[in-house]
């Protein structure tokens, strides 16, 4: 998507989107993404996280007026059920079903703020680089939508693709994280590309949603705003 200062921003299926930190967007970016429709920003992160940075563009609050933003983190920091696995935050989809197996409370409560906004416009969901929150949560977008594998996995591809050019020409955020050259990352995007497409066919994202607690009428809200169909 080009909304000016977004990062790592793309379509992922009926009504969603997807980026990096909306902190990123500039007053003409937030009005771009307006006149595409979007009404709603699904946040990811967690609130500590959700804060402007010196090198972040100025924003007036009226830039965003019109649109509702939503946080609805995927996980609960520092939980040691979670870190011992993930280390400090997750950043690699082989743990993606250890999120949904330790948070259920937490993805459904996304898919929920997803039915809220079902039927006013556009979602954005975003993280902080738009990549493994974002990630985990597009793939269960794009199994409802009924994605083939190949989309789901070339989803993430894309996204890890995105955000490591923004570490080669910004720098990375902090010392895990680092700029990858084709000759490493593309092998790597290989294998995390299956892991995403093995997680979110394991997961079964419509009855693990209903299973944890998500209503009928909010699934098919969800369904209705992926562009997906709605049979029970």
């Amino acid at each position: 998507m080009g909304w000016d200062g977004a990062v790592n921003a793309w379509h992922v299926a009926g009504g969603v989107y997807r980026m990096g930190r909306r902190e990123w967007l500039t007053e003409a970016g937030w009005q771009q993404a307006f006149d595409d429709g979007i009404r709603t920003v699904v946040d990811l992160r967690n609130a500590a996280e959700a804060r402007r940075r010196d090198t972040d563009p100025v924003v007036a609050k009226a830039a965003w007026e019109g649109m509702t933003v939503i946080t609805a983190p995927t996980e609960e920091p520092g939980d040691p059920r979670f870190t011992a696995i993930t280390g400090p935050y997750l950043n690699d989809p082989a743990f993606y079903a250890d999120n949904a197996r330790i948070f259920p409370d937490k993805l459904v409560g996304v898919f929920r703020a997803l039915a809220s906004a079902a039927g006013r416009g556009g979602v954005i969901l975003h993280c902080a680089a738009g990549r493994d929150r974002s990630g985990m949560v597009a793939a269960m977008v794009q199994d409802l939508a009924g994605d083939t594998d190949r989309d789901i996995a070339e989803g993430y591809r894309r996204a890890a693709r995105g955000i490591n050019e923004r570490y080669g020409t910004h720098g990375p955020p902090h010392d895990r994280e680092r700029y990858l050259g084709d000759a490493e990352l593309e092998p790597l995007l290989e294998q995390r590309g299956k892991a995403v497409v093995e997680f979110v066919r394991a997961l079964d994202t419509r009855n693990y949603l209903l299973r944890n607690g998500l209503s009928f009428d909010e699934l098919h809200a969800v369904l209705a705003l992926c562009g997906a169909g709605v049979a029970r």
